[in-house]
């Protein structure tokens, strides 16, 4: 079955592409929105066939898709905040450092030193596996890593309170 005419899909979106994109910055941010736009005119290039009324016809899908990416992206945002605050370090009663301390000693780290350390020991990879995954030079790992540690380290030691015997 052949799609729509590419040439008036081509005019569609040249026509209404700044307004459907206009229209959906009610829902998402602005990095979200061509991807959405984008969606639905791939979609009506595979649809087969092009709508009575494709002016309300996307119209519509944009704002489902909108809709859709920006409940997508609030379900994201709470499973990343509930497992960056809850898994990183579980509490348990033998610990030695407070868990809430030291997730917040993590979240002070640049995103390079949080990956690499994240990679490291919770994925337990190899200076040469998380080499591989990152593309970053070995040294350059190495060098992150011990800073990232170091970091921590002084963070945990300044919100530790001190020992008096």
């Amino acid at each position: 079955m052949n799609g729509p005419d590419g040439a008036r899909v081509t005019e569609l979106f040249r026509a209404l592409g700044p307004g459907l994109r206009l229209y959906a910055r009610q829902w998402v941010d602005t990095a979200t929105v061509d991807d959405v736009v984008q969606e639905v005119f791939v979609g009506l290039l595979s649809s087969g066939k092009l709508p009575a009324e494709p002016q309300t016809w996307l119209y519509r899908c944009v704002r489902n898709a909108a809709i859709s990416a920006s409940r997508t992206m609030r379900r994201r945002g709470t499973r990343e905040e509930m497992v960056a605050a809850d898994e990183w370090f579980v509490p348990r009663p033998e610990d030695r450092i407070d868990a809430r301390a030291a997730r917040e000693a993590m979240e002070c780290l640049p995103a390079a030193q949080r990956e690499i350390v994240a990679l490291r020991i919770w994925g337990q990879l190899t200076l040469a596996e998380i080499r591989d995954v990152t593309g970053l030079p070995t040294s350059t790992i190495h060098d992150q890593f011990r800073a990232a540690l170091a970091t921590i380290r002084e963070r945990l030691e300044r919100s530790c309170p001190k020992n008096r015997h």
